[in-house]
């Protein structure tokens, strides 16, 4: 049998999570908490960004980008989810699978190119503050996010044509919560090693491709930083880099644990897939706020108002 062979296999069948009822209940209430809390800081984040004028900077452009895909990235995986630990049959469609295979890999994808767009314009910010508005002009900030979602989308359409080439013999249970690529190669009864070798490349190129420009770029913000002689001086640079820094050390490595790792279908196995799908993206709006002050300025300002015109 074939996965692109649609009169053969119409829907292949997950595991999940559990078979306990009882724990079912349990991860359903706990996954919608986490959902409504990364849809609700994703909102946020990008409707303040829209409405006050101070947030209007390459950063937080780059940053209302990455809301977007969080948003995207949690509602590819989580929604199907809820809905299979209500359920007593796990099933998804072929169609359904192949899309779940390509969100998964162009929304992080895309989000790790914006994380090294991110890094340069904190280099820039650090590095070179009196040329900042020159280096960074809205031109490059555009061009960095629409090539941010080209290379992710040939990467996921790599990604999905090694799916579609899959072949399976009787299996068609998926031991994981999702479609994702490593778990459906255990169900291949067909030479999968030239798909393993150019997905291990493809996520390889794309990783390092990405990470070390934010390398370069942190290397050379320690190294001005260190040269600053005051110290109040060096805190106030490295605080503008603070909260870049920590979603970078989250989303990279919980995304070398999913991707560097085999896949065994193995309680460890999703564990660093929720890791990796469900974590980043509800703790990414709370890191900026948290860590901004200019984000913080921007939810007093926009509560302000909307007390004003709410008691006016």
């Amino acid at each position: 049998m074939a996965l692109r062979n649609h009169s053969t296999i119409t829907e292949l069948i997950l595991t999940g999570l559990s078979d306990d009822p009882h724990i079912q209940a349990l991860l359903f209430a706990l996954f919608l908490v986490i959902y409504l809390l990364t849809v609700m800081g994703n909102l946020t984040m990008l409707l303040l960004i829209k409405a006050d004028s101070h947030l209007h900077m390459p950063m937080y452009f780059f940053l209302s980008n990455l809301s977007f895909l969080d948003l995207c990235f949690s509602s590819v995986t989580v929604p199907k989810l809820l809905k299979d630990l209500l359920s007593e049959r796990k099933t998804i469609s072929i169609e359904g699978c192949l899309a779940q295979v390509f969100f998964v890999f162009i929304a992080p994808g895309t989000e790790v190119c914006l994380l090294s767009a991110m890094a340069y314009d904190r280099y820039a910010a650090v590095c070179h503050q009196l040329l900042y508005s020159q280096v960074m002009s809205n031109q490059l900030c555009v061009r960095l996010v629409l090539i941010s979602w080209g290379l992710a989308s040939l990467d996921a359409v790599i990604i999905v044509l090694l799916a579609v080439n899959l072949d399976f013999c009787e299996a068609h249970t998926i031991h994981h919560y999702t479609c994702e690529l490593p778990s459906l190669f255990p169900l291949s009864c067909s030479d999968i090693s030239i798909n393993i070798s150019v997905l291990i490349c493809s996520i390889l190129l794309h990783g390092f491709g990405t990470f070390l420009p934010i390398i370069f770029s942190y290397a050379r913000i320690v190294s001005t930083i260190l040269s600053i002689s005051s110290t109040t001086g060096r805190r106030k640079a490295f605080s503008t880099c603070s909260s870049h820094l920590i979603a970078v050390i989250l989303f990279f490595g919980s995304g070398v644990l999913r991707y560097l790792m085999p896949s065994s279908g193995s309680s460890l196995d999703l564990l660093s897939s929720l890791q990796y799908s469900v974590i980043p993206p509800m703790l990414n709006p709370l890191i900026y706020s948290f860590k901004s002050k200019e984000v913080k300025g921007a939810v007093k300002r926009t509560l302000g108002k909307y007390l004003h015109y709410c008691t006016g």
